[in-house]
């Protein structure tokens, strides 16, 4: 993924990216709306051979709205069930065409389940006018409102899920009321808020009674904004993993955007080789829930 441009009062810190657990949730929903859209375009073949074979030609007017009614039921259960599934796991915007077809994909399918179906119902020389104009209004009526429905005029994206993420983080940290924290941001951003107060936590001193939100990392490679692999930040600059490497420094959150986005493991031993007191070290059994798994 590319580096995201946020509004100037978002702090960028790592890209969001979906967790195991709502890559799954979204594989079973893609897979439940597949299944719906291959019974909807199933639907749509099946009337499509009843209409080759002029049974519509002077009655079953009910079978054929019947089948344009099942078509529209899949493909609107398809379209919901698509929509929440890239909720879970969004494209980014980066990758225009994907993020496109990602969100739109409902409507594609929709229009590809009813379309040539409809044609060959206004095209049928051998139809019963009356039922011909029934049938067609009602599969144009049908269409449009599934089509409508598939359509995701407001669509996620990674960028999105991003800000949202480090505003939630924010909130967190500020003890504010967690406005942005949306089921989809709200896990990663608790552990970039977590990490932050470890530190913190970590580097109290008589000087900084509160701790001091600044840390330590291996400098990206070759002048790059953003290292290729997620890289562990530190709390001072001498501890052993640093030495002979070029170092940055920085918050958590500056941290973060240059993807150093694994805490350090060994927070005792730093404090020592740090100066700081190790009184002001984390209780042992909080330092595991504060690793970001980056």
């Amino acid at each position: 993924m590319s580096d995201n441009k946020s509004a100037p009062d978002v702090d960028v810190t790592k890209e969001w990216r979906a967790t195991q657990g709502q890559k799954s949730a979204a594989t079973r929903l893609r897979l439940f709306a597949a299944i719906s859209w291959v019974i909807a375009i199933g639907t749509e073949i099946f009337g499509v051979v009843m209409l080759r074979q002029h049974k519509f030609d002077h009655g079953n007017l009910p079978l054929l709205i019947g089948i344009l009614v099942v078509i529209a039921i899949f493909a609107i259960a398809g379209s919901l069930m698509w929509k929440q599934a890239n909720k879970h796991d969004p494209a980014s915007k980066a990758d225009a065409a994907r993020f496109f077809f990602q969100n739109q994909l409902g409507a594609i399918i929709t229009i590809i389940a009813f379309l040539p179906l409809i044609v060959l119902i206004f095209m049928d020389k051998d139809m019963d006018p009356k039922n011909k104009k029934i049938a067609g209004g009602i599969g144009v009526v049908l269409a449009a409102v599934a089509t409508l429905i598939g359509v995701d005029f407001n669509p996620p994206s990674t960028e999105q899920y991003t800000q949202d993420m480090n505003k939630c983080a924010a909130e967190i940290r500020a003890s504010q009321p967690t406005t942005d924290c949306s089921p989809e941001v709200a896990e990663q951003a608790k552990a970039i808020a977590a990490d932050t107060k470890t530190v913190t936590d970590a580097t109290k001193s008589a000087a900084n009674p509160n701790g001091v939100d600044t840390v330590y990392w291996i400098a990206p490679e070759n002048g790059a904004k953003k290292a290729a692999t997620p890289h562990v930040f530190h709390i001072c600059e001498g501890v052993s993993p640093l030495r002979g490497k070029q170092v940055n420094s920085g918050s958590v959150t500056q941290a973060y955007a240059e993807n150093a986005t694994r805490i350090t493991k060994q927070i005792p031993m730093e404090q020592k080789q740090c100066g700081f007191t190790a009184a002001a070290a984390p209780a042992a059994d909080q330092a595991p829930a504060t690793q970001n798994a980056g």
